[in-house]
C-alpha cells in the first residue's frame, strides 16, 4: 500500500468524453499537437528573454527547460506530502 495516497486535480468530464471518442491515432496526434504547442510557447518566451542568441543555443535552452520541468514534482503531490 502506498504511504502517500494519490490526489487528483479536477477532471473536465466533457474533455474526457471527447478524448474517449477519438481513435488511438487521433489521441496520439492530439498529444503531439499539445507537445508542439508547449515547446513553441517555451521557445517564444526564451526568444523574448534572449533575443540575440543563435538558434542552436535557443534549442539547448528549450531542452534544458524541458529537462528541468521533468524533474519538478507536481504541485499537488508536493503539497499533500508537505501538509501531512
Amino acid at each position: 500500500m502506498d504511504a502517500h495516497p494519490r490526489h487528483f486535480a479536477h477532471t473536465d468530464m466533457d474533455l474526457m468524453r471527447l478524448r474517449l471518442s477519438l481513435s488511438p491515432g487521433q489521441r496520439i496526434q492530439a498529444m503531439l499537437d499539445a507537445r508542439a504547442l508547449v515547446v513553441g510557447l517555451i521557445r517564444g518566451r526564451l526568444r523574448q528573454k534572449h533575443p540575440n542568441i543563435p538558434e542552436t543555443e535557443l534549442n539547448l535552452k528549450v531542452l534544458e527547460e524541458i529537462e528541468r520541468a521533468q524533474n519538478v514534482k507536481p504541485w499537488l503531490q508536493s503539497v499533500s506530502r508537505n501538509s501531512a
